[in-house]
């Protein structure tokens, strides 16, 4: 399909178009209905950012919709950071979880909302779910309140704590959500006990907490119709939001179908798991929340290892030779360590895989979503968006260089 042709305009995707793209690459229900709905956004024009007011008074109305009596919202500000989400923190007067008349506390709040359209194009309702699942497990954002449908809010959005801690260290605070992020030898020594130990406790999940995720598929052991979805929700984004084609995403597409593993065991997947997604409180090296849950799954625990190393994200050490997994630590060891504390396996050939996997949804979220709505002013992140679109040519020569090597 030519972009070009009014037939198939991307940028006003008739409904024809919409029912192909579905037809053509099937994926999970909560998928579908979000990527089905992006489109149908899409006609509706530029995306004009909500005024705080208009986002403290949704919010307000969610809440005292749930909780039965009146709340107060105060010193609500936009939240910087994220290439994805707009978001608002902002301080909650209310009567607490225990919900007594006489009591009154304050707790502080985020506002976790959609605009127009996103480079990671998800599910509230999922993101919702995975954090009630994780909740004890390992320290993330707790969900409150969602509205899943907009109906207090421009946008879908969800309400979680405020989780202390900060993002990047105070010896390298220029870097874009983790690229590169240097944290420093003594810093990253500390750090490393608890990104392998929660890397581990998340993919070990008690498989009796996936009844919390309801809007999720649980894969089958066996069976490779999982990881094929996956693929197959990447290449209806690309389908559905490219601005040319590549021909060379297509012989990767068709190489991950071809070689997608079977299920030997099934983990909930951050799908993020990286440096710039964690805070962590500086002085005492600690691990304070896993944040960006958008991109979680049910599936291979390799397609989080393979994220967590990759380039983008990653440094040489001090020897200048020595890549370091997230600024963490060497893969070696990471795989190593994973693996004790796991008691799961590493495979190999499943890197490989979910490497190439890994390097395609970057080039698909970057040359295809992430111009896709710099080109139709569809997000707050504009400026951001066109700086991650102009390294999208480089990744997607790294990915080709990785699959000549690697495929089979």
């Amino acid at each position: 399909m030519n972009w070009r042709n009014p037939t198939f305009d991307r940028e006003r995707p008739t409904d024809a178009f919409i029912e192909n793209v579905r037809r053509k690459f099937p994926v999970e229900p909560e998928i579908d209905r979000i990527l089905t709905n992006k489109l149908l956004r899409r006609v509706k024009g530029p995306f004009a950012r909500p005024s705080l007011d208009e986002l403290v008074d949704g919010t307000k109305r969610l809440i005292e919709a749930d909780l039965g009596y009146q709340v107060d919202i105060t010193d609500a500000q936009f939240l910087s950071g994220g290439a994805s989400k707009l978001q608002v923190i902002f301080s909650l007067g209310w009567r607490g979880e225990s919900g007594e008349l006489d009591h009154q506390e304050s707790s502080r709040m985020v506002l976790r909302l959609e605009p127009a359209a996103s480079v990671t194009e998800s599910s509230r309702v999922r993101e919702f779910e995975v954090l009630k699942a994780v909740q004890g497990v390992i320290p993330a954002p707790k969900a409150y309140w969602l509205d899943a449908k907009a109906e207090y809010l421009p946008y879908p959005g969800i309400v979680y704590s405020f989780c202390q801690g900060v993002a990047k260290p105070s010896a390298d605070p220029g870097k874009v959500s983790g690229l590169g992020q240097n944290y420093g030898v003594e810093l990253r020594q500390k750090l490393k006990p608890d990104f392998v130990e929660m890397l581990a406790a998340i993919h070990t999940l008690d498989p009796s907490r996936f009844a919390q995720l309801t809007s999720f598929e649980v894969p089958q052991l066996g069976s490779n119709e999982a990881a094929i979805m996956q693929v197959n929700a990447l290449r209806r984004i690309w389908e559905e939001d490219r601005l040319e084609d590549e021909p060379m995403l297509e012989l990767v597409y068709q190489w991950l179908l071809q070689n997608a593993p079977a299920t030997d065991y099934v983990s909930l997947v951050h799908g993020d798991y990286r440096n710039g997604n964690f805070l962590f409180d500086e002085e005492a090296g600690e691990i304070t929340a896993w944040l960006d849950w958008e991109g979680a799954v049910l599936g291979d625990r390799h397609r989080d290892l393979t994220y967590a190393t990759m380039r983008s994200f990653a440094h040489l050490s001090e020897d200048n030779k020595t890549v370091l997994a997230s600024g963490i630590m060497p893969i070696d060891a990471l795989f190593e360590a994973y693996e004790k504390a796991s008691g799961l396996s590493v495979d190999m050939n499943r890197i490989h895989y979910y490497t190439i996997f890994n390097m395609y949804l970057l080039v698909v979220l970057i040359l295809g979503a992430a111009a896709r709505c710099a080109v139709g002013a569809k997000t707050h992140q504009d400026v951001l968006l066109n700086y991650l679109t102009g390294v999208g040519y480089p990744s997607m020569s790294e990915m080709m260089d990785y699959f000549e090597r690697h495929a089979a």
